[in-house]
């Protein structure tokens, strides 16, 4: 490795030498806020003639003695490509308006010294050599007559214009004198020397914002030659950026992708931030051969993935429907399961009225999950190794009684329950997306024609008894009915319908909303206002038998699968946050993590959840309240406990807590944790 301070115009300067960005990195994506810091900064330093250098960081590269037929020097950039493109850039707008100034000793010194190498054949001419895309817009806007439009979007077009808004006449001298002092170190590795990839990641450790897919890609193709490079980023790495993409917000999902497969192959979710370290271990490097293997199945399910971040690319106008709703509902943590389903759909294995009972079946656990409150992280657990349960001659039928043998936080909630944690809810106050899924699905139910309230201005969601309702309601209810709905229904399902003239209803009297001409319940023909026209009154029976019509649909859209299934038979394992008081009680055994602990006593459960929970994330003790709650510390006697247990070589815990005190401990534990579904325990018989 060789490192010196280098003057930026130097090294852009430097002869018959091309920087090539390989395919591995990441795409040019400086935002308009960092380049107006860079030249806000090029113009301080240019119009201060008291500061004779500004650094700009630093720019890696490796050269592997790899030389055009022309003798270009190429150099392979592996960190600093952001910086380097960006300053391209403004070279461009300086040499378009040298050109627009008729000052052509400037147009020449500009395009000789830092854009082009004169004599090279046109393929090696340009001296920063971009990835595809990039580079088919670098050559876009070197073109002299470069009116046409460029048919794609792209970042460098976006922030060439943004400079050349800002450079002109007036202070391009400024900008010439500012660039003249940039100063950045130059870092040349050997790649047979320094190992490339190690210095990649330790500078991403240092706070370079890459992603998790930045990092695989770079691992996967950094150590290729460029042919190989080349082949392994088109035939596969390519077409998972493609597709792996949420085309609505036109953001990446690569990364997310990539912890999804990983999630179905492992059946163990990695940490967001470490996904980049569970592909390492899943894939080492190996040969080409092995390496193509492990993304073609990698791009296998990419296609599938694609479908279900973006619904409008399914054909299936049926399928299409329900992947919307499944979109809405944000529930990605189902996506491993599903992708191997849809696979399954595609291959033909299963057809398509089963495809579509699957998908509503997912909605149908998720939601009367999310009615009663339940903990969605409970879903991680199951979703991750649902798959498993497939049974290739009953696909349907082994799915629906996997999800109906859970017990626990991890049920799929009966009808009851669902019923009465429904009639309370409030349901005005969830999120949007998840109020308009309800709402929507409640509407269309069987209905031939179906009505579009997502992102329909003309339906809003209206309170039959209102928010601030007219006096009159008080008058006509009295002060009992009248505060028993406002404070138990008023943002309940039976007191919400749609309406298309919300603002005329407003807090008008029921029977004024009812009758009001071409805008009143009598008038509308969406289902939910139907039991409203006949009514003469607004009160506490009204809503609750209104409730009993919405709850029997709840039911037939958000079905309970009605099969027979084998019991799994009560072990007596009950999850912690469901087992009675644990005073004067011992355990037969626990389950933490999937692994079976032999303790009997409380107090040793209680020092074990703590010992893993800390080996864990230590770092959580500290950042949250839970440290305080179980007096961790090191110096147990200065910290007046009364009886310390180790949970590690240097910290201690607080153990003189009864039973009960022990559990909740353990219990607010979990929930910081996100950990509520993985204690399990079972009492010993006869305590």
């Amino acid at each position: 490795m060789k490192a010196n301070e280098t003057k930026v115009e130097d090294f852009l300067s430097s002869n018959k030498t091309q920087f090539v960005i390989p395919v591995y990195q990441r795409n040019y994506d400086w935002s308009t806020g960092q380049c107006k810091q860079l030249l806000d900064d090029i113009l301080e330093v240019g119009t201060n003639k008291k500061m004779n250098a500004h650094f700009i960081g630093s720019i890696v590269y490796v050269h592997d003695d790899v030389y055009t037929a022309s003798r270009i020097k190429e150099l392979t950039v592996i960190d600093g490509q952001q910086r380097l493109t960006t300053l391209t850039l403004i070279y461009l707008v300086l040499h378009r308006l040298a050109k627009e100034l008729k000052d052509e000793v400037l147009v020449n010194e500009i395009s000789e010294t830092y854009l082009i190498n004169k004599f090279a054949p046109e393929e090696e001419k340009l001296k920063l050599r971009p990835t595809e895309n990039n580079d088919k817009a670098l050559k876009y806007l070197l073109r002299s007559d470069a009116n046409e439009d460029f048919p794609d979007f792209s970042k460098l077009i976006d922030n060439f214009n943004y400079f050349k808004g800002r450079i002109t006449e007036e202070n391009h001298q400024f900008v010439l004198e500012g660039l003249s002092k940039l100063m950045f170190v130059e870092i040349s590795l050997d790649r047979e020397k320094d190992a490339p990839q190690r210095i990649f990641e330790s500078l991403n450790s240092t706070g370079l914002e890459l992603s998790q897919a930045d990092l695989i890609r770079n691992y996967i193709l950094m150590g290729l030659n460029r042919r190989d490079q080349n082949k392994i980023y088109q035939n596969y790495w390519e077409v998972i950026e493609k597709l792996a993409k949420d085309e609505a917000l036109n953001v990446s999902r690569v990364s997310d992708y990539i912890r999804d497969f990983l999630t179905f192959e492992n059946k163990k979710i990695p940490n967001k931030g470490k996904v980049y370290i569970e592909f390492k271990a899943k894939y080492p490097t190996t040969t080409i051969d092995e390496l193509e293997n492990n993304l073609t199945c990698i791009k296998g399910l990419v296609k599938h993935y694609n479908k279900l971040i973006n619904p409008k690319n399914e054909t299936d106008k049926d399928i299409k429907l329900q992947l919307e709703y499944i979109n809405r509902l944000e529930i990605n943590v189902v996506f491993p399961f599903l992708m191997k389903v849809y696979d399954d759909y595609v291959s033909s294995i299963i057809d398509k009225p089963t495809f579509i009972k699957l998908l509503d079946l997912i909605q149908s656990f998720t939601w009367r999950r999310f009615i009663l409150g339940l903990p969605t992280n409970a879903l991680n657990k199951i979703f991750m190794s649902l798959y498993e349960k497939v049974e290739s001659g009953n696909y349907l039928y082994s799915i629906q009684k996997s999800l109906l043998q859970r017990s626990g936080v991890q049920r799929f909630p009966k009808n009851a329950e669902v019923i009465d944690a429904l009639k309370v809810k409030d349901v005005y106050n969830i999120k949007s997306k998840n109020k308009i899924y309800l709402l929507e699905r409640l509407e269309n139910y069987e209905n031939i024609e179906r009505v579009a309230i997502e992102g329909n201005p003309d339906i809003t969601i209206e309170h039959i008894f209102p928010q601030n309702p007219d006096p009159k309601w008080k008058i006509e209810l009295g002060n009992d009915e009248y505060g028993f709905i406002k404070d138990n229904y008023l943002n309940t399902i039976g007191n919400l319908t749609l309406s298309g003239n919300n603002g005329k209803l407003g807090n008008k009297p029921f029977r004024d909303k009812r009758d009001l001409e071409g805008a009143g319940y009598k008038d509308s023909r969406l289902w939910m206002n139907k039991y409203l026209s006949s009514l003469d009154k607004w009160d506490r029976t009204e809503i609750e038998k209104r409730f009993n019509l919405i709850s029997a649909r709840v039911l037939k859209i958000w079905e309970y699968p009605e099969i027979e299934i084998e019991t799994n038979g009560d072990n007596g394992e009950l999850n912690i946050f469901e087992a009675d008081d644990p005073k004067h009680k011992k355990l037969e055994y626990a389950i933490f993590f999937d692994q079976k602990l032999e303790v009997t006593q409380v107090a040793k459960l209680y020092m074990e959840v703590f010992k893993q929970l800390f080996e864990l994330q230590p770092e959580t003790f500290f950042t949250s309240d839970l440290g305080e709650r179980i007096s961790l510390t090191k110096n147990p006697t200065e910290k007046g406990l009364r009886q310390p247990v180790p949970i590690n070589d240097t910290y201690f815990i607080e153990a003189n807590i009864d039973n009960m005190g022990k559990f909740e401990r353990i219990k607010q534990a979990l929930t910081i944790f996100d950990l509520e579904d993985e204690l399990s325990i079972k009492y010993a018989e006869n305590t």
